[in-house]
C-alpha cells in the first residue's frame, strides 16, 4: 500500500475516534444541526475505517506466516497462509482505494431530465418519446418520482422536447452518464417501403441545483413572461395565464413551465430548471478550463457526441464509450438499464483508480 494512502487512512481512523468522542459528549445534541453533520460524517468514515481494520489484520496474518516459515515443519502451512494473506491484502487495497475516490457532491441529488428531438424529423420526435418513456420506467423501477415540467408534442405523438424532474436518492449518480447524443436505426411507422432510417435525439441530465448555494441569479437579468397553457386543462386553458417563460438575458437560456395550474408553482419550477442549467453551464466551462482533453470519455457530458445507438432491426443497443453491445433492445426500452448504467459506472471508477495509481 502506498504511503499516501496509508497516511490518509490513519487520518480517517483518528478522525473517527474524535467524532465518537464529540458525539458521546453531554452537550452533543445542544446544536442539532452540528450533531447531524457530525453523524453524517461518521457514517461516511466508519465503513472505510472498518475495512482498514481488516487490512491491518491481514497484514498481521502475513507477518505471522512469514515468521512461521522459519520453522521447517511449518513451512508448507506457512506458505499457504502467506498466499492467502497476500490475496486478502491485494483485494482490500483495491477496495480501500475505491472507497477513497473523490465523490461527486451532486451524486445524491434529484435531476432534471431533458430529451430533445434532433435530426430525423417526425421519426426523431417519436424516438424522443420512446427515450423519455425508457427513463421514466427506469425511474419507476428505482422507486423514484417523475414530475413533468414541460413538453412540446409533435404532430404524430412524439416529443420535440420533454423535460421532467426526477426525484429520488442517488438519481444523478445513476443517470449522469446518459447526457449526449442517442442515435436510432429502425423502420419508421411512416416508411411505406420498409427502409431503415437513422435519426437522433439529445439527452441532458442536470443535477437539481441548490438555488442558494450553487448559483446566484440576478433578478435584473431575467425576463419573465406569462401565457396560456397549450396543454390539457379544458376551460382553464382559456381563462388563466398560468404558464411561465423565463429568459436569462446574459446567456439567452429560456425555460418554460406550464404543467401546473398555479402560475406561482410554474414559476418556482422554471426557476429551479434555470438554476440547474446555469450551474451545469458553469460546471462544464470549469471542466474545459481545467483540462483540454478529458481522460474519461464517460464523464465529459458533451451533448454533441454520439454516445449510444439503438438498432431495432438487429435488436441491439451499443454504448460507444465503453464498446458495450447488448442484444435485448426490448427490455432496455422498457427501462431495464441496470447493466448499461453499472458498466458505465465501473468504467468511470476504473479511470479514477488509474489516475490515483499515477499519483505519488
Amino acid at each position: 500500500m502506498k504511503l499516501s494512502l496509508r497516511t490518509k487512512l490513519d487520518q480517517l481512523s483518528a478522525r473517527l475516534q474524535e467524532l465518537d468522542a464529540l458525539l458521546a459528549s453531554e452537550d452533543a445534541t445542544r446544536d442539532l444541526e452540528r450533531y447531524r453533520a457530525l453523524s453524517r460524517e461518521r457514517a461516511e468514515i466508519d465503513p472505510v475505517v472498518t475495512r482498514y481494520g481488516d487490512f491491518a489484520r491481514a497484514e498481521a496474518d502475513l507477518a505471522t506466516a512469514v515468521e512461521l516459515a522459519h520453522d521447517p515443519q511449518m513451512r508448507e502451512f506457512a506458505d499457504e497462509e502467506r498466499k492467502a494473506a497476500e490475496g486478502r491484502l491485494e483485494a482490500l487495497t483495491h477496495e480501500l482505494q475505491a472507497m477513497l475516490l473523490p465523490r461527486d457532491p451532486s451524486d445524491e441529488r434529484n435531476v432534471f431530465l431533458e430529451v430533445r428531438a434532433g435530426t430525423g424529423g417526425d421519426e426523431s420526435a417519436l424516438f424522443a418519446a420512446d427515450l423519455f418513456r425508457m427513463y421514466a420506467r427506469y425511474a419507476e423501477r428505482q422507486g423514484w418520482r417523475v414530475e413533468m415540467v414541460s413538453e412540446s408534442a409533435s404532430d404524430l405523438g412524439g416529443y420535440r422536447e420533454a423535460i421532467a424532474r426526477i426525484v429520488g436518492h442517488g438519481a444523478y449518480a445513476k443517470l449522469k452518464f446518459e447526457s449526449g447524443g442517442h442515435r436510432v436505426q429502425r423502420v419508421p411507422e411512416t416508411e411505406a417501403q420498409g427502409r431503415i432510417h437513422t435519426s437522433a435525439c439529445t439527452v441532458a441530465v442536470l443535477p437539481e441545483a441548490d438555488p442558494v448555494a450553487d448559483v446566484t441569479i440576478n433578478p435584473a437579468d431575467l425576463r419573465i413572461d406569462t401565457f396560456r397553457s397549450s396543454g390539457a386543462g379544458g376551460q382553464h386553458v382559456n381563462k388563466t395565464d398560468s404558464a411561465v417563460r423565463i429568459t436569462h438575458l446574459p446567456t439567452g437560456i429560456v425555460v418554460e413551465c406550464q404543467d401546473d395550474r398555479s402560475q406561482h408553482r410554474n414559476r418556482a419550477q422554471a426557476m429551479s430548471v434555470l438554476a440547474s442549467r446555469l450551474a451545469d453551464k458553469e460546471r462544464r466551462e470549469r471542466e474545459q478550463k481545467e483540462a483540454a482533453h478529458r481522460k474519461s470519455l464517460i464523464g465529459s457530458g458533451d451533448r454533441s457526441e454520439r454516445i449510444r445507438t439503438y438498432n431495432f432491426p438487429q435488436g441491439r443497443v451499443t454504448d460507444h464509450r465503453i464498446n458495450l453491445t447488448l442484444y435485448r433492445i426490448e427490455s432496455i426500452m422498457q427501462g431495464d438499464l441496470d447493466e448499461i448504467i453499472g458498466a458505465l459506472a465501473q468504467e468511470f471508477q476504473a479511470e479514477q483508480l488509474a489516475d490515483l495509481a499515477t499519483q505519488a
